[in-house]
């Protein structure tokens, strides 16, 4: 009998035990407090536990130009189904720029930016601790606390994961001097991970003031930064002013990494609308 083959029987029983070791994984503490929500019998209540728009009487609120959006598409006999570019729509990806850096910038249409388009702003994280791990191997620093998936996905990709000082309980603000304490002594040459606004969890930004400064300590420490955009528009109805930091730093000429989502600012949740771009030095 040839070595490399096993018996029915054995396979059999190999195939009754390989998994068995795969343990139940812990239920997510954000889908949890929407059960919960279904489950309450109280009328009172609200539910708080997911960033999506709701009419007055709780129900999902669709934006109108996204349904306008859904009958231009029913209606383009264009669409053929076959695969989009290997990077994503060209269109999409050039108004996923103008949304973060602003519709006249020139990098909306410069080359300097590569981007790509992804499965929401949670496979734009993914894609870009793969990348980062590959070709750019080192720490990254996000901050205490920071979105519980920030710290999941990028462990499972090989980030070594640190911390940096951001939330000052006994004030519930930003721990300014601590951020920037613990991001002069990080480890040169890492990744640190900045909130472009509506920090997840706390909801406590930098002031534009506090983003130069940060903006200061990432060049002076050689600090690769790394924006988590899912909530631009959200503090003040306005992407322009959501998008100050990230832009102020666009201004200075670093090179950088964003991870954007349009789940929450255009309610896509099920369509998993996102994308990635990479701020080179140049074309």
């Amino acid at each position: 009998m040839n070595e490399q083959f096993v018996s029915t029987e054995t396979a059999q029983g190999l195939g009754k035990r390989e998994l068995r070791h795969v343990t139940q994984a812990p239920a997510d503490p954000i889908l949890s407090l929407s059960v919960g929500f279904k489950n309450d019998k109280d009328p009172r209540k609200v539910n708080l536990g997911i960033g999506a728009y709701r009419s007055e009487d709780g129900k999902p609120y669709v934006f109108p130009v996204v349904r306008k959006a859904e009958q231009r598409i029913a209606n383009d006999t264009g669409l053929n189904k076959e695969y989009a570019p290997i990077d994503g729509d060209q269109a999409f990806l050039k108004g996923a720029r103008g949304v973060l850096f602003g519709w006249d910038h020139a990098d909306v249409n410069s080359g300097r930016v590569t981007s790509l388009q992804t499965l929401s702003g949670t496979g734009a994280l993914r894609i870009i601790s793969d990348f980062i791990v590959k070709h750019r191997p080192s720490a990254i620093y996000v901050s205490n606390p920071t979105w519980g998936n920030h710290n999941t996905v990028f462990a499972e990709a090989g980030l070594q994961v640190r911390q940096y000082r951001y939330f000052h309980k006994q004030t519930k603000g930003l721990d300014f001097e601590g951020m920037i304490q613990d991001l002069k002594n990080a480890t040169p040459g890492s990744v640190v991970l900045l909130h472009t606004c509506a920090h997840n969890p706390t909801g406590v930004d930098p002031t534009m003031d506090q983003w130069k400064v940060i903006a200061d300590v990432c060049e002076q420490n050689c600090l690769y930064p790394f924006f988590d955009t899912a909530y631009q528009g959200f503090v003040t109805g306005n992407l322009d002013k959501d998008g100050e930091g990230l832009r102020y730093f666009l201004s200075r000429g670093f090179e950088m990494v964003i991870a954007q989502s349009f789940a929450k600012i255009m309610g896509l949740y099920g369509e998993r609308c996102g994308a990635m771009h990479f701020v080179c030095g140049d074309k």
